[in-house]
């Protein structure tokens, strides 16, 4: 391995940790559930992006060609974090509906744009 595909894998994963750390920040700062879980959700799934470019520059460089292995586990990720960030968030609205808070209506009872607006 070449010292600068050292250095660009090193850079990767430390622009990977500080994207997670403002994802924590963003958790620890905003106030309520809803607005907590989507700076994770964003965050982690580009630092996901980040360090599967991180993998592919190192195994690349080690082979001493293009490899791509790596692929199938972001693809995978970035198709099954947002769906389970929806689950966890309609389980949440769930939640709150069935404990009287006062919420929106949801979107199917709407009609001609009823309880659309604020």
């Amino acid at each position: 391995m070449t010292p600068w595909s050292d250095y660009l894998v090193a850079a990767l994963l430390l622009l990977s940790g500080v994207v997670v750390l403002a994802a924590g920040l963003g958790l620890w700062r905003l106030p309520d559930f809803f607005t907590r879980m989507h700076a994770p959700a964003l965050a982690s799934t580009l630092a996901a992006w980040i360090v599967t470019l991180a993998s592919i520059v190192h195994f690349s460089a080690r082979a001493g060609g293009l490899s791509l292995h790596v692929w199938l586990i972001i693809i995978i990720l970035s198709i099954t974090a947002p769906v389970t960030t929806i689950v966890l968030a309609r389980a949440a609205l769930f939640r709150r509906r069935r404990a009287g808070d006062a919420l929106p209506p949801p979107l199917g009872n709407a009609r001609d744009g009823e309880g659309l607006r604020p």
